[in-house]
C-alpha cells in the first residue's frame, strides 16, 4: 500500500500552540479592552470583497494590488479578493450600509489578511491585525484621540518602552500638491541615479521614494525638500493643534519628516510607531488621515483617520501571560471517574482552574499532574476512606490557603473530604 503523503502547511501561514497563540490572544484581549474605554464599537466585515473595492481604494499601479492580492474568479464569474488590509472594507461599508448617519463613526476590529509577499520575521501571507478608525470627524482630535489609544494600548501590553511615535504631516490638498510637484522636479533632476522601482513610482506615487531603502535612493531622498515649506496656514494649523493635544496627554513623539502615505487622498497626520527590537522590520502600529477616500470609492466627502498594528509583532514584544495553575482531580479507581467529573464541575463553577489526565492510574495521573504545574491535586476516593472522600493535596509551594478554599468548597457541597499538607 502506497504511503500517503501528509499535506504540508502553506508558505508564509502559521499554526500556533500553547504560549505563541496564548500571546496572541493576549494583544486581542488587550485591544478589546482597551477600545471600550474609548468609545469604539466593534465592526465585523467580510474577509473578502470585490477586487474593485481595493483596487480603486489602493490604487492599480500600488504594489499591493498589482502584486501581492490573493485574487481569484468565483463560481459566477466575478473577481473577489482576500482582504490585504481592512480600510477599504469598511470604508465600502461605511457607504453601502448607511453608516453616514452615525457620523462620527469610531470602530475597531481585529482579524485575519492576505498578501503574497516574502515571508520574514513577523510578517506572514496570511497575518493578523488589529484596525481602528474615526470616520466622519474632520477635526485634529480625533487624531489625537486615536494616537492616544494607540499609545495607552502599547502600554497596557507593557511594550510601550522603547516604542517610539514618529510623526509628519502631509498637510491639505493644496499643501500636498505643491510638495509633490517639487518632489517630482527633484527626482527628475536626478533621475540618471535613481533605481528601477523609483523611477517606477516617480509618475504614478513619487512620495514613496522618500522611503525607499535602496542605498542609490537614500542621498537623493535624503536631499529631497520637506513639506513644511509648501504647508499652507491651515495645515500648519492642523499639525500643531494635533502636536499640541498629544503633549497634553503626556504622549510624547519624534518628527520625521519623511514619513510619508503615497496615495492622493491621504491628507495631513501620518504616524508609525517603531522599535528597534524587529529588525528591519520595525514597524509595529502606523496610520494615517485619508480624508478622501471615501469620496475615492463613490461615497460622499468624508473626512477619516485610522490606525493598523500587526498582531503577530506585538506578540512578539510581550511576555507570556500568567495562567492560573490547575487543580488536577484524580480519581483512585476507575470506578470514581463520575464522582471526579462532578468535582471537575464544581471546582470549574466556582472560577477554580481544574484538569483530569483521562487516562492512566492514579500514579501516572500524579505524573502528568506534576509536568502540567498543577498547583495541587484533589483526590477522589471511595466513600469511607479514612480522611474523607477527598483529599486535597498540594504541590506548588504547600499553598495551604488555596488547599483550604477548595476543602471549604467541597465541602459546602455536603462532601465529606480532608486537607493534607504531606505526601499522600
Amino acid at each position: 500500500m502506497a504511503k500517503i503523503e501528509t499535506p504540508r502547511p502553506i508558505r508564509g501561514t502559521q499554526d500556533m500552540l500553547g504560549e505563541q497563540a496564548d500571546r496572541f490572544a493576549h494583544v486581542v484581549a488587550t485591544f478589546d479592552r482597551v477600545r471600550r474605554l474609548y468609545g469604539f464599537q466593534r465592526i465585523e466585515v467580510p474577509v473578502f470583497e470585490s477586487t474593485a473595492v481595493f483596487a480603486r481604494s489602493l490604487g492599480e499601479s500600488t504594489d499591493v494590488v498589482s502584486k501581492e492580492m490573493y485574487t481569484f474568479e468565483d463560481r459566477g464569474g466575478d473577481s473577489l479578493t482576500l482582504r490585504p488590509e481592512f480600510t477599504a472594507g469598511i470604508a465600502r461599508a461605511y457607504i453601502t450600509e448607511g453608516w453616514q448617519q452615525y457620523a462620527p463613526l469610531k470602530v475597531a476590529t481585529h482579524g485575519p489578511l492576505f498578501r503574497y509577499e516574502r515571508p520574514q520575521k513577523g510578517r506572514f501571507r496570511q497575518f493578523h491585525q488589529l484596525d481602528a478608525e474615526i470616520i466622519g470627524a474632520a477635526e485634529p482630535g480625533a487624531d489625537v484621540e486615536l494616537l492616544v489609544f494607540a499609545d495607552q494600548l502599547l502600554k497596557e501590553l507593557g511594550i510601550a518602552e522603547g516604542v517610539t511615535l514618529t510623526l509628519n504631516t502631509l498637510g491639505d490638498a493644496a499643501s500636498r500638491d505643491a510638495w509633490r510637484d517639487a518632489l517630482v522636479r527633484h527626482f527628475v533632476a536626478h533621475k540618471n541615479d535613481l533605481s528601477e522601482d523609483s523611477l517606477a513610482r516617480l509618475d504614478r506615487n513619487p512620495l514613496r521614494i522618500l522611503d525607499s531603502k535602496d542605498p542609490r535612493d537614500r542621498p537623493i531622498a535624503d536631499s529631497a525638500p520637506d513639506i513644511d515649506a509648501y504647508l499652507t496656514d491651515e495645515a500648519r494649523a492642523f499639525f500643531e493643534k494635533v502636536t499640541d493635544g498629544l503633549k497634553a496627554a503626556g504622549v510624547n513623539h519624534v518628527r520625521n519628516a519623511r514619513l510619508v502615505r503615497g496615495l492622493d487622498y491621504y491628507r495631513h497626520t501620518a504616524f508609525e510607531f517603531v522599535t528597534d527590537r524587529l529588525g528591519a522590520q520595525g514597524t509595529v502600529l502606523g496610520g494615517g488621515r485619508y480624508d478622501g477616500l471615501i469620496e475615492n470609492m463613490g461615497g460622499p466627502v468624508t473626512p477619516a483617520v485610522g490606525w493598523a498594528a500587526g498582531i503577530e509583532r506585538l506578540a512578539m514584544l510581550i511576555d507570556a501571560p500568567a495562567q492560573q495553575r490547575p487543580i488536577f482531580v484524580i480519581p483512585d479507581a476507575p470506578h470514581l471517574t463520575d464522582k471526579a467529573n462532578a468535582a471537575l464541575s464544581l471546582l470549574r463553577n466556582a472560577g477554580i482552574a481544574s484538569e483530569t489526565a483521562f487516562r492512566g492510574n492514579a500514579k501516572r495521573q500524579v505524573e502528568v499532574a506534576n509536568k502540567k504545574g498543577a498547583q495541587g491535586i484533589l483526590f477522589v476516593r471511595d466513600a469511607g476512606a479514612t480522611g474523607g472522600e477527598f483529599y486535597v493535596r498540594p504541590l506548588l509551594g504547600n499553598d495551604i490557603e488555596e488547599v483550604r478554599r477548595i476543602h471549604d468548597l467541597v465541602r459546602s457541597a455536603g462532601i465529606d473530604a480532608f486537607a493534607g499538607t504531606g505526601a499522600r
